[in-house]
């Protein structure tokens, strides 16, 4: 398949997921835990299962891994990783900010990126060495190179390793603006230039995966908290950055003794 049929492909994914979770946002539903007590519904499940049938129609043949069905044929060339809904905690509550999450990698490392946040009718979209866009329009991150001038966005939840719990609060009160970020809306503001820095752990191959070309393709950097690049077996510690000199001083703070 050519790289415009590949698109193709994961906005057609995107776009079949984007009406699925809208039928059960602030209804009742019942909820779930899963064995490491993060919540499910059937809002979650459904839309997974729409994303992989358009990509069983589509591309039998390529891997997938997703959130709520697992994984198969994760050895071949393409495989695309899937989030139904990013920010399920999010989507309980009620916060419009949730996301469907569609990542393609090519010999494992991320090529096409889709964030798109159903409830408020936004989507962004990169491919890597093509660009970044929001709603079909061009994007990059601010320009920001340091700390003092950046708005710098922390996950909203605390990391559960003690280490990383004291490598995360030095960056309390850095910046023009501090402020908590959630889940990969951050990430897109950070790739649309409204924020520069975005630091979190304890994710999952299918939450950080398509914020790769999307950070990347707008001119950002995103690594793991050792600088490294970003794959399906990363620890699940995220550093994403408006510049490569942001990115830097960041990393410096984060890693010093």
């Amino acid at each position: 398949m050519s790289l415009d049929d590949l698109l193709a492909t994961a906005l057609a994914v995107s776009e079949a997921a984007r009406p699925v979770p809208l039928r059960y946002f602030r209804k009742p539903m019942a909820i779930t835990a899963k064995a490491d007590a993060s919540p499910v519904t059937l809002a979650d499940r459904e839309t997974e299962r729409v994303m992989r049938e358009v990509l069983a129609a589509r591309v039998p043949e390529h891997g997938i891994l997703g959130e709520e069905e697992g994984a198969a044929r994760l050895d071949h060339r393409h495989v695309w990783v899937i989030d139904p809904i990013d920010g399920t905690r999010s989507f309980i509550t009620g916060m419009p900010l949730f996301n469907n999450l569609v990542a393609l990698l090519e010999d494992g490392v991320p090529l096409i990126g889709i964030v798109d946040t159903p409830a408020i009718g936004e989507r962004y979209h990169a491919v890597m060495g093509r660009g970044a866009w929001f709603d079909g329009e061009p994007i990059t991150t601010s320009g920001c190179t340091g700390l003092e001038d950046a708005a710098v966005y922390r996950a909203g939840h605390a990391p559960t390793n003690a280490e990383h719990a004291r490598r995360f609060e030095r960056f309390a009160g850095i910046g023009r603006v501090n402020r908590y970020g959630y889940d990969a809306y951050a990430y897109a503001l950070l790739a649309s230039g409204h924020v520069d820095l975005m630091l979190e752990t304890d994710l999952e191959p299918y939450d950080y995966l398509a914020l790769v070309p999307l950070v990347e393709a707008a001119g950002g950097v995103i690594t793991d908290w050792q600088g490294g690049k970003l794959g399906l077996h990363s620890t699940g510690e995220v550093l994403a950055a408006a510049t490569p000199e942001l990115h830097a001083e960041a990393l410096a703070r984060l890693t010093a003794a």
